[in-house]
């Protein structure tokens, strides 16, 4: 049977789902960059209020999530995230196309991003969804990667 997959949006009630599962997917990056990536620090409770969530539920359960930022010229994704449990099934994609199907609804015509270069599988899921690297600047912990797409 296949499982019950619901996209919704979050509200100010969300803020500690989306922290918790934000740190469970992020921290598998700790050790090799030798710190928290930023989206583990961040304050969620003002997030929730000026930028838009959207929650995937796997069967009832909070499996990932995409922050996204309306830039007024394109939409930027500021956090995707999906829990260590629910990795390799393609949900990260699945809130990829979300996010373009948002900035499409806003009339946006270009999505960007940015990810640390050593966070390799990122990148190469980026690259294969048809982002571009735009440029790359140090950061501590190595190399920011900030991309873009195109939406036609």
């Amino acid at each position: 049977m296949a499982a019950a997959i619901e996209l919704r949006r979050a509200g100010p009630g969300d803020a500690a789902a989306i922290r918790a599962v934000t740190r469970q997917a992020y921290a598998k990056w700790v050790p090799l960059i030798g710190r928290e990536p930023k989206p583990m620090g961040a304050d969620y409770e003002a997030a929730v209020l000026s930028h838009r969530f959207d929650l995937l539920h796997v069967d009832g359960v909070l499996a990932g999530l995409i922050e996204t930022v309306d830039e007024e010229s394109q939409l930027l994704i500021e956090n995707v995230a999906v829990a260590p449990a629910f990795q390799g099934r393609g949900l990260g994609r699945r809130l990829m196309g979300h996010a373009e199907a948002i900035a499409r609804a806003l009339g946006r015509d270009r999505i960007r991003l940015y990810t640390n270069q050593r966070f390799e599988e990122n990148v190469r899921l980026y690259l294969r969804l048809g982002y571009r690297v735009d440029r790359e600047d140090a950061i501590p912990g190595g190399v920011r990667v900030d991309m873009s797409k195109a939406l036609g």
